[in-house]
């Protein structure tokens, strides 16, 4: 909006979102229409669009309250987005507000040589595949579909004949925790500008998979460590917000600063502060993003959430405009407040810059506030 002060894009601008007064990023889950019947799905995608869905103009009314709020990124997921006819037109519209816009097509019959062209056309930033293991047979076991894998390599040789900045999306859990090592030196040849690793937040389909312990965090948050040090695409872990603290930890004992007290961001390494990947590309927020603090959902009824693994509405977009539900709503103002998490998120010195998953804290717990039960670090501060 004029005179906003997030009005201005660009790296400075990225920089500067005030997690109190707008989200890194926003997450619109499109449609939950899917060929695809993954394992660990949230939201226990159909083939079919529900009527319910925001139409098209109330979709870029969406996009709209996005870029007036000072949100540098808005995600179009799924489902599988592509599922929605008006999908090319989101993303021009999202591109003449100056958003930085991203897409996750499914590995389905959709996905085809021309789709990849025409999202480039549009002007796409970035477009994500998921993959989870190295191997397309367990791959294609674990996303529900014969040819998943394979259609997902085709996938990655259309964006890299494109132009298109290529995201690779991997969910861990215990059954594809044993493959981590192999699917990290897989992804490094893929020729991608990030890799996200998704720990499972078990909800959906996905609450029927087993799940990992603390200590088995800590030991595959090393290997994923190992490839960021590399530096040779952005590596974000998203709903395992304590790989920060076990960063940092392991920086600050290599520089041989003391890792008892870290002092926010100031002792944080400057690869968990990027704000943009290779390129140009989207990259890290430049602080730790968590459900409700530096992100926003919105279901594809319209229903505006912390986050699609803390199904939590605090209102509607047909009702309700996200910045006032973003900045006043009790539960997102809450979640921005480590200092009143319970146990030993709350009182951990680390909490600025993790604040433990509040989705898993709720998934598991039942309550968003409770400390994450995949975190096993004892805080120094006495309870």
């Amino acid at each position: 909006m004029p005179g906003h002060p997030h009005a201005a894009r660009g790296p400075a601008f990225l920089q500067s979102v005030d997690f109190a007064v707008a989200p890194f990023l926003v997450i619109w889950e499109t449609t939950q229409s899917c060929a695809l019947a993954c394992r660990h799905c949230r939201a226990s995608a159909q083939p079919g669009r529900d009527p319910r869905e925001l139409t098209t103009a109330e979709g870029i009314a969406l996009v709209d309250q996005v870029a007036e709020m000072g949100t540098p990124i808005l995600i179009l997921s799924g489902g599988d987005p592509v599922n929605r006819p008006d999908l090319l037109d989101l993303i021009r519209h999202g591109k003449s507000r100056r958003l930085r816009v991203a897409t996750i097509p499914a590995a389905t019959d959709c996905l085809t040589r021309d789709l990849v062209l025409s999202l480039k056309g549009a002007g796409l930033d970035q477009m994500a595949v998921s993959l989870d293991f190295p191997r397309a047979d367990l791959h294609d076991a674990f996303r529900g579909v014969p040819g998943a894998f394979a259609k997902t390599m085709e996938a990655v040789a259309w964006a890299h004949e494109a132009g298109l900045p290529l995201q690779v999306n991997t969910t861990v859990c215990g059954d594809t925790a044993p493959y981590l090592e192999e699917m990290a030196a897989f992804v490094q040849n893929l020729g991608i500008v990030f890799w996200e690793v998704f720990f499972l937040v078990p909800m959906g389909r996905g609450s029927v998979l087993a799940g990992l312990g603390a200590s088995e965090c800590e030991r595959l948050f090393e290997v994923i460590y190992r490839v960021q040090k590399k530096e040779g695409f952005v590596v974000k872990v998203t709903e395992a917000p304590h790989y920060r603290r076990h960063v940092a930890q392991r920086e600050m004992k290599d520089d041989g600063r003391p890792s008892a007290r870290p002092e926010g961001l100031a002792a944080m390494p400057a690869r968990l502060t990027q704000s943009e990947g290779p390129g140009h590309t989207v990259g890290l927020a430049p602080r730790g993003v968590n459900s409700g603090n530096g992100f926003l959902f919105v279901s594809h009824l319209g229903e505006i959430m912390p986050s699609g693994f803390l199904p939590v509405p605090v209102g509607n977009v047909r009702g309700m405009r996200i910045a006032d539900a973003y900045r006043d709503a009790p539960l997102f103002r809450q979640l921005r407040s480590p200092g009143t998490f319970k146990g030993r998120c709350g009182r951990c010195e680390f909490r600025d810059i993790c604040g433990g998953s509040r989705s898993r804290a709720f998934g598991l717990t039942g309550d968003p506030f409770e400390t994450d039960p995949w975190c096993s670090y004892e805080p120094l501060s006495p309870a």
